[in-house]
């Protein structure tokens, strides 16, 4: 039995964004092109949040299919060749803010209608072991609020995965 209602997913995404997005807009696009991390390495602001996009798309898929069918089993995720194919450091950082908005805003609506009794439906993403549709939600939000964390070069950051 799942430890989460969809009503509890959606509030989770919902708060997240209306949380993060002032937060992310406030981020001049000057200097979004330069390595996010300490180390001077790693992908750029621009392209941490471009991986929220495609995180945003690749579970977009996955957690319709699981509302749909009695089972999930999809491919895992390229994330530095998406990141490479799709230039995000190219694209303003205004624009990529908006896009990553648009993409989890779709994903509200869409989580709230589940019913309940889906999110136990099993789901296999790429070569990792199942999961419910309830965790894969939640760790898609989880994952999210990591990535934010450190656009946002917050200290500590959200620790992923969870467990």
């Amino acid at each position: 039995m799942n430890a989460f209602t969809t009503a509890d997913l959606a509030v989770s995404l919902s708060r997240t964004l209306a949380a993060e997005l002032p937060q992310l807009r406030a981020i001049p696009d000057a200097g979004t092109t330069r390595p996010n991390r300490a180390s001077g390495s790693g992908w750029c602001q621009r392209e941490e949040i471009g991986h929220l996009i495609d995180s945003a798309v690749n579970n977009h898929g996955r957690i319709v299919r699981a509302a749909l069918q009695p089972s999930y089993d999809g491919p895992g995720y390229e994330q530095d060749g998406w990141i490479v194919a799709h230039r995000y450091i190219d694209i303003p950082w205004p624009e990529l803010v908006d896009i990553w908005h648009a993409h989890n805003r779709i994903l509200i609506p869409v989580v709230t209608h589940i019913p309940n009794a889906k999110l136990d439906t099993p789901c296999t993403v790429g070569h990792g072991a199942p999961v419910t549709l309830g965790f894969l939600i939640d760790d898609y939000v989880v994952h999210m609020q990591h990535h934010i964390d450190q656009i946002l070069r917050r200290n500590p950051v959200t620790k992923y995965p969870r467990v």
